[in-house]
């Protein structure tokens, strides 16, 4: 499908245990459901067409003939429908019987997939009834056609460029080396498992871990469809625990007894670039399975799965603020270790009174905390020029005040005057030299002070401002050691306003929300009215769409068709979509032309799984060419 997204379902249908004839036709009517609401890949329970729990009626003859008769049933009321369809059912061969899946598509059945372990513990006794499958395949005739039996056989699908399904069978998920594996390993990235899972007492948590586990593990979607009601309650009860899950995430989840039926959309695109990306995913196997063609029509897919506004941003509040605590962490046991090891006797931060500053001076004074040093040897600098307002040069004295750290003040707007005049600068030409030569000059105080003190210049710059290359090269770019570097802007904001929330110091807390309060802002150009009158958002862009951008380019390998879309689905109440587009194209451009200035970027920790040093994450050269994403971008 469009975009590499395929609609899934797991479907409960309501049963009468031994009644394949009324199962089939409740069978029918929920991949009728199915299929009208855009579902392609439609898994129904283990054994849904009899029932999991008929026990030795399983070895009644009459039933086994009268369940495929019940299956032919169900693969007409496929036909015309390009969806493929899972359904658990006992399937005799050879004077065995198996726990099987039938896979149906447009009136045919295409093949059995057996179940390959079969417990007999606990409260179960399957091996009374049911023989293991096995990778071999064999023939099975099915209404006068033979069709594939066995366990080792995958459906390749060419609606969604390199869609594989593998399919697997309740226990299976549960052994130790579990068939979908091997099918990820020989190329499936969507698993199906029909279930028939009984309920005990915290078996649902349990459960929901195998089935996250299993498809982080494989990068893979995963579709799990649970017995549910109708199933025999002599011994046991069945919730009907339905879970669509993708790489880790649950991505839909039925409630438990409920009797619902689930959708979700699986992202194909992202798991075969997930794959790509990871060196230890290694193929293999693929030459011992069957290989079955399975066409879909390509068409758009309608999303009803969200994509958060802010992806490095958990929505939770309880994990958010577990991220914030270990994003603080990271960055402080990273400068903590940085001064064990040079030994340096102080810090140097230069502090403007807005939020990246602020971060790096939190971040200085907890490292000067666990390394049991003075927080008076660190020194904060602010250097007030041209464009500096009263509200961040007080800001950043009276967060330099509360920390403990050393202020000194220096009023750069006579040496930078001076510079001017040495190169020939118009003071009333406000251009990039005009800006850049305030950055420059105020990075050059900070690092001569460092050296008259022996110590480090921490670097201010966060992640979004590297992405967008919004740095003066040789200035605010450069440091002895950036603890941001790794850290979003809108990550940023979190962090300042959870440590204000956990700083336990009321005039602390008070400046850390006027920081928060303040406009995004270099404050390169002079103020109007004694307020900013540069705001960095009316420039390049609101930062909530470019990291919007910036995770799912680098952490997805979106394509910008894609990214737009899901922007627009997820802004829709922000931002108009030319709004989206425009700054979409700002973005691409920017990321591409500003790779030199990251390509050289000071030392700095790795926070999160998205991250810009030329020597972890990032290998791209800096003169890349953008035609490629910029046109696909003009196209939209």
């Amino acid at each position: 499908m469009k975009h590499g997204f395929i609609k899934a379902a797991a479907m409960t249908p309501k049963i009468r245990v031994a009644d394949p004839e009324y199962n089939a036709k409740e069978i029918c009517g929920g991949i009728a459901e199915a299929v009208g609401r855009g579902a392609k890949i439609i898994v129904f329970p283990e054994l849904c067409l009899t029932g999991y729990t008929c026990g030795d009626l399983f070895l009644q003859e009459l039933l086994l003939a009268k369940t495929k008769e019940a299956l032919l049933t169900t693969a007409e009321a496929t036909e015309g429908s390009d969806a493929l369809v899972f359904v658990g059912m006992p399937v005799e061969k050879d004077g065995k019987l198996y726990d099987a899946a039938a896979v149906m598509q447009n009136g045919d059945v295409l093949a059995f997939i057996p179940k390959r372990y079969i417990p007999s513990y606990a409260e179960f006794y399957e091996t009374r009834h049911f023989t293991a499958g096995c990778g071999k395949m064999d023939p099975y005739v099915i209404d006068g056609k033979e069709v594939p039996f066995g366990t080792d056989i995958l459906f390749a699908a060419d609606g969604v460029e390199g869609l594989v399904v593998g399919c697997e069978i309740c226990e299976d998920i549960w052994a130790p080396l579990p068939p979908s594996t091997l099918h990820a390993l020989s190329g499936a990235n969507v698993i199906v498992n029909l279930s028939a899972s009984d309920e005990t007492v915290g078996k649902d948590t349990y459960r929901e871990m195998l089935v996250k586990a299993g498809s982080a593990k494989q990068i893979s979607g995963y579709i799990y469809a649970s017995a549910g009601e109708g199933e025999s309650t002599q011994d046991l009860v069945f919730g009907g625990h339905n879970m669509i899950a993708e790489n880790g995430t649950i991505l839909a989840q039925s409630r438990r007894f409920a009797a619902e039926n689930i959708y979700a959309e699986l992202d194909i695109h992202r798991l075969r670039h997930e794959r790509r990306r990871m060196s230890t995913y290694i193929p293999q196997g693929r030459e011992r399975y069957t290989i079955i063609p399975v066409h879909m029509e390509t068409e758009e897919t309608q999303l009803t799965r969200t994509f958060e506004m802010q992806p490095f941003v958990p929505s939770d509040r309880a994990e958010r603020e577990k991220r914030c605590e270990e994003i603080l962490s990271i960055q402080t046991y990273g400068l903590k270790k940085r001064y064990e090891h040079t030994k340096s006797a102080c810090a140097v931060v230069g502090v403007s009174g807005g939020l990246d500053s602020t971060l790096a001076l939190l971040v200085t004074a907890r490292a000067f905390d666990l390394l049991k040093l003075e927080r008076s040897q660190i020194v904060a600098v602010t250097m007030p020029c041209f464009g500096t307002t009263e509200r961040t040069c007080s800001n950043a004295c009276k967060l330099a005040e509360t920390i403990g750290a050393s202020l000194r003040q220096i009023d750069i707007k006579e040496a930078v005057t001076v510079h001017f005049k040495d190169i020939g600068q118009n003071m009333d030409c406000h251009d990039a030299a005009y800006e850049n030569g305030q950055a420059r000059e105020r990075t050059q105080i900070l690092m001569d002070i460092a050296n008259r003190m022996n110590g480090l210049v921490i670097g201010t710059g966060d992640m979004s401002e590297l992405a967008l290359g919004w740095a003066t090269y040789n200035g605010d770019h450069m440091s002895m050691y950036g603890v941001n570097t790794g850290v979003p802007k809108t990550l940023v904001r979190h962090l300042v306003q959870y440590y204000a929330d956990t700083c336990d110091n009321a005039e602390l807390r008070m400046v850390l929300l006027d920081v928060l309060d303040t406009p995004v802002s270099p404050e390169l150009l002079p103020p109007v009215n004694g307020a900013i009158s540069q705001r960095t958002e009316d420039l390049v862009g609101p930062y909530e769409l470019h990291d919007f951008f910036l995770y799912y380019m680098l952490r997805c390998g979106f394509e910008p068709a894609k990214i737009y879309r899901i922007a627009c689905r997820s802004f829709r109440d922000k931002y108009d979509k030319d709004v989206i587009l425009k700054w979409l194209k700002t973005f691409y451009r920017r990321f591409f032309a500003q790779q030199f200035k990251r390509s050289c970027l000071p030392d700095g920790p790795k926070v999160g799984s998205v991250a810009l040093s030329p020597r972890g994450d990032l290998r791209m050269p800096s003169d890349a060419c953008a035609s490629l994403w910029l046109k696909q971008a003009e196209e939209l």
